[in-house]
Order: structure tokens, then sequence, then C-alpha cells
């Protein structure tokens, strides 16, 4: 069941997930509504819909589909805004308990998607780890940046959007895998999070990741057999609720859990925080090799 506190978003309907895509290409509706049945039993509060770049017709009919075996909300997850648009449309929020639907996710470059909520009440993820340069996306590089990306995102929200609340904000912050991580992104996020966590400005509104990430790339075991992607996700949890984390898009097939400071993957990511660079990845393939 999902930690106390923090709202699950299931992650398995999505064309980038392999066992997922096998699905999606053989044309597996049952199987996909299987995932739909299994993460509402498990304890997921809404349910993630990405079926990568098939047509708009086609996610509609997901959506429908979906709805017919769960009453969970569901995450329409696509940057693309035709497709956005067909399963806003199709999404039934009367099913789902007059629950508005989330749009996963928009980002500055995107905003033209604020637009779609004339057609259906969401509530956004607003991707505040890029910004806009002269028409282009840019990564945020620092926390500053990231915060500043997070006021003015949701400025536009709210300008195209009015009468919304805080309950209707959903801010990603950006996670990425932290065995790759030698440009200091778990710095950057961190950092970002205390700086938005302190600013009155956004109270009441929610934030989240996509949890997975944080752990691609990394074995699934460590050396003496325990396992590496759960309490290194767990340690990630441990650290950021208290920033203001209470939403994650994850998997019902982990037991997440707060750590104790003493715990090895606490003080793995505790000294990763205090580490730069090429130091970093080390730390991590040293938890994973002890």
């Amino acid at each position: 069941m999902p930690l106390s506190g923090l709202t699950m978003i299931g992650e398995s309907i999505n064309d980038s997930v392999p066992s997922t895509k096998k699905l999606f290409d053989a044309g597996d509706v049952p199987g996909l509504l299987e995932l739909a049945r299994t993460q509402d039993e498990k304890g997921a509060a809404y349910i993630d819909v990405n079926v990568g770049p098939r047509t708009p017709e086609f996610m509609a009919e997901m959506v429908r589909r979906i709805q017919s075996v769960t009453a969970k909300p569901l995450s329409i997850d696509t940057p693309d805004p035709a497709i956005a648009q067909a399963g806003l449309e199709a999404y039934d929020a009367a099913h789902a308990g007059g629950r508005r639907p989330i749009l996963n996710s928009i980002s500055a470059l995107r905003a033209g998607m604020f637009d779609l909520f004339k057609i259906q009440p969401f509530k956004p993820i607003l991707l505040v780890s890029e910004t806009v340069v002269d028409g282009r996306s840019k990564p945020c590089h620092t926390a500053q940046e990231t915060y500043e990306a997070a006021k003015h995102l949701v400025g536009e929200f709210l300008a195209r959007c009015p009468g919304t609340t805080g309950d209707d904000y959903i801010i990603d912050p950006g996670i990425a895998p932290l065995g790759s991580d030698s440009e200091g992104n778990i710095h950057r996020l961190i950092a970002a999070m205390e700086l938005i966590h302190a600013d009155p400005y956004f109270k009441g509104f929610h934030a989240s990741v996509g949890l997975s990430n944080f752990t691609v790339m990394l074995p699934s075991k460590r050396s003496d057999g325990s396992p590496v992607k759960g309490p290194l996700e767990s340690a990630f949890l441990t650290k950021a609720m208290p920033l203001g984390l209470d939403m994650i898009i994850g998997s019902v097939k982990r037991n997440y859990e707060r750590l104790a400071p003493d715990h090895p993957a606490m003080q793995c990511l505790e000294e990763c925080l205090k580490l730069q660079g090429f130091d970093v990845l080390m730390r991590v393939r040293d938890f994973y090799a002890s």
C-alpha cells in the first residue's frame, strides 16, 4: 500500500515501460485493463495513461475503456496537445466521483495546453525543471532557476484558468537518475524544493516526481542480494516529503517507507548531497557494490 501522506499515481500504463509497450503493440487491451485494475486494488489514487505516439482516437478509447474498470481518476500523460485533448474529452468526471483528471505534464514551452482546461477542468503537473529562453526550452541548472520557473508557470495557469486554488496545482521539479548524476541534479532538486516549500506563495500546492526515474540504470540488487532501487527511492521520499513532496508517479509493487537516518540507503543519499561530480557516482557505486 502507498506510504501514508503520499498520493500514488500508478505508472504502469505507459508506452515507455517495455512490458506495457508489448501489450500496446499486440493490441492486448484486456492486459492493459488488468494493469488498471491491479493498480486500483493496490492503492493507486490515480491511474496514469500514456499511449505513446499513437492517435488521439486511441487515447480517447483507452480512457473510456480504463474508466469502465476503475472509478479512480486518471492522469492523462502526453506532451501532444491533440492527444491530451482527446483524452480529456473522453474523460467522465462523474464516473470518478466528480474528481478532476491530472494532465501530465505542462512545461513553459507547452503552456498553450492550459487552454484545454475549458474542455475539461484538470489538475496540471507543472514541469518546472525547464524554462524558455529565446523561444526554446532550456533546462534549469540551479535551484533558483527552478523556483522562478515554478512561479512563472503557476502564474500562467492562474491567468488562463482563474478561480483555481492551490489544491489544483502539482509542481514537478524534475528528478534524474542518481546513478548517472554527475551534474548535480539531486542538489538542484532538493534545494529547489526547499525554496518552494518555504515560500507562502506556494502554500497548499502539491509536489510530485516520477520516482522510478531516480533509480533508472541501477542494478536491482546489491552484491549481498539486498534490493537497491526500493531503498534508494524510499531514501529520497524520506528526504523530500518534509519539503512538500506529497505525490509520486510510481509503482504499486514497491514497498515505499520512511527510513531511519542510519539506514545504508539514507546514508548514501545524504553523502551524495555533500559530494559533487563523479564523486556522487562513485558513492552510489559503493552502495550497490557493498
